[in-house]
């Protein structure tokens, strides 16, 4: 595969059809007596939520409006992701979810994208047992949807438009519909060079190639000067940003410019990869507030043995250096990581090597994952496969340490008063609010009686209390409560009314 930068005179061609689409959905909404609708179901990282506003940008620039829970939608897309086991499992179950619909709505159309269209085989498995769906396109091909939707509609035939190249466009001249109100997810780079040997996205993403500063920094300042408060930095491994290019600024230098920008409150960014996160970014993060407190850094495994089967370019005491750097210069913040168990040859000794760095760095949560066999990788194919039963043992145990670990790292916190950017209602219940701390803590609160708002008090127990109201609004949120995974508080007063 190659990359290919894609001219705006290209991307102008796809986005020329928009008008005669827009006009085309009109025109059937009309002859319905209904606007048309439309559902993005997104599986996967933050990327592919990425991808999915740019979806639904381009299909609302179209002239279709999201579809509510109850409906059936008029035009449905699956963005895909390969990442964990059984994956297809979930897709092709939640396809064969929608044969009935599009029995009973013939102009319904059905299309999969993202990275499990990277594999010829599941491409294949839709040509064959899946006639219903119309279209097929690949995680770097989302500029091309306006001429797939155009081919489908005129030429009424299946498009599979998967492309073997790698492409870069300039985001800011694709359709995105930013699913929140405070937060902007801004793609830095795409792709990925590691091939670490458990994974598939080198295959599925292509190789890395960064965005221009120069177009990342304006969008910045274009989201900042709209009213986001949080953006969202993304790649797969952002501490490469640059590197494919000559004359480009490292990452590092690019955080301190999106710190300079006046209207962020909180700049996050994901994920860093542990062989080239610099001293540089860390010292950053601690010059800037508004600079997010957290660092997610990816170990995999405490062992150096199994880190070099797994291609990380990294040992146990690199990983250890860079953590406890970070531990050092930023004791407020919050340091989380990802772990897999029972990776093929991992033996006793190297698993007991993995809780001795969870116990030295003392994450303040961590996903972890039992080992899952990928087709592709080249670990699928080593021979020392752990037994499942040992697996779950080791599992059990790592979450054991990491679950005490998590509970005392929240109850660090009980008594403080945090700034907390408000994302919303609770899942708990419908008077509470949701939101995180500048170091990434989760915080469920409630609004005492008292507390106003532009003058007005409000009454959480009304029943026509909105919590989403206040989405996107910093508040001081006194932490009284500890819970496993997140912790409790009340509101103290609102920062920006």
């Amino acid at each position: 595969m190659s990359t290919v930068i894609l001219s705006q005179d290209e991307l102008s061609r796809y986005n020329s059809l928009i008008p005669s689409l827009k006009k085309r959905i009109a025109e059937a909404g009309i002859e319905r007596g209904q606007p048309l609708t439309y559902r993005v179901k997104t599986y996967g990282c933050q990327l592919n939520e990425s991808d999915s506003e740019k979806i639904e940008g381009i299909l609302q620039s179209i002239g279709l409006i999201e579809a509510s829970e109850d409906q059936s939608p008029d035009f449905l897309i699956f963005n895909t992701c390969t990442i964990r086991e059984n994956a297809d499992i979930r897709l092709f179950g939640n396809l064969g979810a929608y044969k009935a619909q599009k029995r009973q709505n013939r102009d319904m159309f059905i299309a999969v994208c993202g990275c499990m269209m990277k594999q010829q085989e599941n491409i294949e498995r839709i040509k064959k047992s899946f006639p219903y769906v119309d279209a097929c396109f690949g995680p770097a091909d989302i500029h091309m949807l306006p001429s797939i939707l155009d081919k489908k509609l005129n030429q009424r035939k299946r498009v599979f438009a998967v492309s073997d190249e790698d492409y870069l466009v300039d985001d800011v001249d694709v359709p995105v519909l930013h699913k929140r109100k405070f937060r902007a997810l801004v793609p830095i780079m795409y792709g990925c060079n590691n091939f670490c040997t458990y994974c598939v996205v080198p295959y599925t993403r292509g190789r890395e190639r960064s965005r221009s500063s120069a177009q990342i920094l304006s969008q910045l300042r274009e989201l900042a000067a709209s009213g986001y408060k949080e953006v969202m930095l993304l790649g797969q491994n952002v501490n490469s940003y640059g590197n494919d290019k000559e004359d480009e600024i490292s990452f590092a230098e690019l955080l301190e410019e999106a710190a300079k920008i006046p209207g962020f409150s909180r700049i996050r960014f994901m994920t860093s990869h542990p062989k080239d996160i610099s001293e540089e970014v860390i010292y950053t993060m601690k010059k800037y507030k508004n600079i997010e407190r957290h660092l997610h850094l990816p170990m995999q495994s405490g062992s150096s043995a199994v880190l070099k089967r797994m291609n990380r370019h990294y040992d146990q005491e690199q990983y250890l250096k860079t953590a406890l750097l970070f531990r050092k210069e930023l004791p407020d913040a919050t340091l989380t990581t990802d772990i897999i168990v029972g990776f093929p040859g991992e033996t006793e000794e190297d698993f007991l090597a993995t809780l001795d760095v969870v116990e030295k760095c003392r994450f303040d949560s961590a996903f972890t994952f039992q080992y899952s066999r990928r087709p592709g990788t080249k670990a699928a194919d080593y021979p020392d496969q752990i037994p499942q039963d040992i697996v779950t043992e080791r599992f059990g145990r790592l979450l054991e340490l990491q679950n005490a670990l998590t509970f005392s790292s929240n109850e660090s916190c009980v008594g403080n008063t945090e700034e907390i950017l408000i994302e919303g209602k609770s899942a708990t219940a419908p008077d509470v609010l949701t939101g995180r701390t500048n170091s990434n803590r989760l915080v469920n609160f409630r609004i005492p009686s008292g507390i106003q708002l532009n003058g007005k008090e409000i009454d959480s127990t009304a029943s026509d209390f909105d919590a989403d109201q206040f989405e996107g609004m910093l508040a001081m949120v006194s932490i009284t409560r500890a819970k496993p995974y997140s912790v409790e508080g009340e509101l103290v007063r609102f920062i920006d009314e």
